[in-house]
């Protein structure tokens, strides 16, 4: 199917998948925490969530580094904006 956000055989949790990637999350991220709620259960993996520090806290270089981690193109050239908005989007 065109278009279709079907994950691959990997993902283990499809509809969380689905449902992460229908709130906005990318490929990745929706699939590394479909996959992690699939092998610990979801309140598990939800309980851990939400304990990082809000990007606009963090520092330019603190972005850069994470945006490195992650593997975002043309960081370098970025703002501290537009490192927020690569890092969440990605």
């Amino acid at each position: 199917m065109p278009g279709s956000k079907k994950p691959g055989p990997q993902v283990k949790d499809d509809e969380q998948y689905e449902a992460l990637r229908d709130e906005g999350a990318s490929k990745e991220k929706a699939a590394r925490i479909a996959n992690a709620s699939a092998a610990e259960g979801r309140s598990k993996v939800g309980a851990r969530g939400g304990r990082a520090e809000d990007y606009e806290d963090r520092t330019k270089e603190e972005l850069l580094e994470r945006a490195r981690g992650v593997g975002i193109d043309g960081r370098s050239s970025m703002n501290k904006d537009e490192l927020i908005d690569a890092l969440r989007n990605h």
